[in-house]
């Protein structure tokens, strides 16, 4: 990817380019095929709701099942991470088998991923997406990194520092060149995924630390969209509203943002802004029409933030979220991410070994 001419221009960074103030992005969204298709879809969030039903399936066929009548779609997260902790240790060990098959899941697509070329150097992995909160998900994560190392892979899997929706946010912060950030406390970051939207205020805290580690997010906005099924149009529309008010409520609490919407989407993007391919999961289909192009569609209903006119900067959303792990990447070079979610998002980074203020 790398600089344009329109980025020389501007002094701006164009949208999903590779070079960043503060990591090269080697490579993102992968995709790895298998004999039955994506290696991926193994090791999505949903893939784990698959394996504990086969697990329930083949427990019938000897006698009760010990999770009881519920359907699997049925159960929520937090009731099957209370059975890992219950009293009924059948019950456990029977979801303690698709935690097992997961992160053998798991840990297969990762032993792909560092055979590629821009994998080999990996010396971190972090594990994000919603998954990751959950005590199913810490255990697989810990289960996958013991089955590399017995395999004699040396690499560290480790889960996001943030909580995922927030990862997803202050990332937003990293895409953006130190200069455009000086003077201001705030920016608006959108994170778009298969499920949800979510709209935040990511307070920078730059007087605090200026390499971004104190960066949180002051309030946000989530959509679950995925129940609603809305066409692209309304779904955009939501968007705006989202924004609109996280702006009048930032600005009545003197966190005026700065105007620069960073986003996070899936898929592969595009130097203009387009999606290339990849975003078949999200809202209203059709997001990779050349006649549609997501950032240019924010700034027209947006086109100010305060007295300045708004830049919206956009990325991949794995790459989002694990650029905001950067400030906790230090002791490495070269580092990954994978993203467990509606879909299994990756990507690769090299720190850049320079100051965030040298451009």
């Amino acid at each position: 990817m790398g600089r344009s001419a329109n980025e020389k221009q501007n002094g701006v960074l164009t949208h999903g380019d590779d070079n960043l103030p503060s990591v090269t992005v080697d490579d993102y969204n992968a995709e790895l095929r298998s004999s039955d298709g994506f290696l991926g879809d193994r090791a999505n969030k949903y893939a784990f709701q698959e394996k504990l039903e086969a697990w329930r399936k083949r427990v019938r066929k000897g006698g009760d099942d010990p999770l009881g009548k519920t359907p699997t779609d049925d159960l929520s997260k937090k009731q099957i991470d209370a059975l890992l902790k219950g009293d009924d240790k059948e019950a456990a060990a029977l979801v303690m088998g698709a935690v097992d098959d997961f992160a053998g899941e798991l840990a297969t697509v990762l032993e792909k991923l560092l055979q590629q070329k821009n994998w080999i150097n990996t010396e971190r992995v972090v594990v994000g997406g919603g998954f990751k909160e959950r005590v199913v998900g810490e255990l697989a994560i810990a289960r996958a990194m013991v089955l590399l190392k017995s395999k004699g892979t040396k690499i560290e899997l480790t889960p996001i520092a943030h909580h995922p929706d927030d990862a997803g946010l202050i990332g937003a912060a990293h895409l953006i060149p130190s200069w455009m950030l000086k003077g201001h406390k705030a920016i608006l970051a959108i994170d778009i995924g298969g499920t949800n939207i979510r709209v935040g205020i990511v307070k920078l805290r730059l007087k605090e630390d200026t390499d971004l580690s104190k960066t949180e997010v002051w309030k946000s906005d989530i959509w679950r969209h995925a129940d609603d099924k809305p066409s692209r149009t309304t779904a955009i529309e939501r968007l705006i509203s989202m924004i609109e008010r996280l702006i009048a409520k930032a600005e009545k609490a003197d966190l005026a943002p700065a105007p620069v919407i960073g986003v996070a989407c899936p898929g592969v993007i595009n130097a203009d802004g387009s999606i290339e391919r990849g975003g078949q999961n999200l809202p209203g289909g059709n997001w990779e029409s050349e006649h549609f192009n997501l950032p240019a569609a924010i700034k027209e209903a947006i086109p100010q933030i305060g007295e300045h006119e708004t830049f919206v900067i956009m990325h991949n959303d794995a790459v989002v979220q694990g650029l905001s792990q950067v400030p906790f990447m230090q002791d490495v070079s070269g580092w990954g991410v994978l993203t467990i979610g509606t879909g299994l998002g990756n990507a690769h980074f090299t720190n850049n070994r320079r100051e965030r203020d040298a451009d």
